[in-house]
């Protein structure tokens, strides 16, 4: 097993944003629980204009803080992720963004589009019916998947910030391919999901982050950097 790690986190850094508040912290208690050294980079979204920039790195999270300065880069990030193996991680803006990089390159849509920054194309994130700004919410997971192996357990209670969300009418189309989608509220929206042929990777609306705020760790957090460390 690798003695370090090393975590790209692809976003562009705010510090008065909740959750990039919490994300130093989360990866500190995640290696502590672990024993291993976590080093993390910030790589703003306009800074990765080729996937070159991202080799060097045992795991990539795309954090929250949609929509990114540069959506492409961003976009590069998720793909090489998913099309190499890396160990990924989605919360918030890179969950919405991970879907649309699965319509796009994989279901063949190549006009899937982001509500929040393009009305145009096939919408598949779209506005939510109740803003999650700030609020907190019961997550139901489903059984035998890497989520639910995390949390070990079905049920978590989390915390968001966004506005938009998996487009209802979209989630039976991409029910038919590979990505599964892992857990939901309690009203039956899509809340996560993951690819189980991947190491690992999973991309959540919540922002399990958040737990390090209460001196609680993520269990996403640590589970991206076991699989990342062996």
């Amino acid at each position: 097993m690798k003695s370090q790690v090393r975590i790209a986190l692809v976003g562009d850094y705010r510090p008065e944003a909740v959750a990039h508040q919490a994300i130093p912290t989360a990866l500190t208690l995640a290696a502590s629980h672990l024993d291993i050294d976590v080093q993390s980079r910030w790589l703003p979204t306009e800074t990765i204009t080729d996937s070159a920039v991202l080799q060097d790195y045992d795991a990539i999270w795309v954090v929250p803080g949609s929509p990114y300065r540069h959506d492409a880069g961003a976009f590069t990030a998720i793909r090489y992720a998913r099309e190499h193996d890396v160990p990924f991680l989605g919360s918030c803006g890179g969950f919405q963004y991970a879907v649309v990089e699965y319509a796009r390159n994989v279901m063949g849509w190549h006009d899937a589009t982001h509500a929040e920054t393009d009305s145009t194309g096939r919408l598949v994130i779209t506005p939510l019916s109740c803003s999650l700004v700030e609020k907190t919410g019961t997550v139901l997971l489903q059984p035998n998947t890497r989520i639910a192996q995390a949390y070990g357990g079905l049920e978590t209670h989390e915390g968001y910030h966004c506005n938009f969300g998996v487009n209802p009418d979209f989630v039976g189309q991409l029910q038919q391919f590979p990505l599964i989608v892992s857990a939901h509220d309690s009203e039956g929206d899509v809340r996560a999901i993951e690819l189980p042929t991947h190491r690992f990777y999973v991309a959540t609306l919540f922002q399990s982050e958040r737990a390090a705020l209460r001196g609680a760790h993520s269990p996403l957090v640590v589970e991206l950097i076991d699989t990342a460390r062996r």
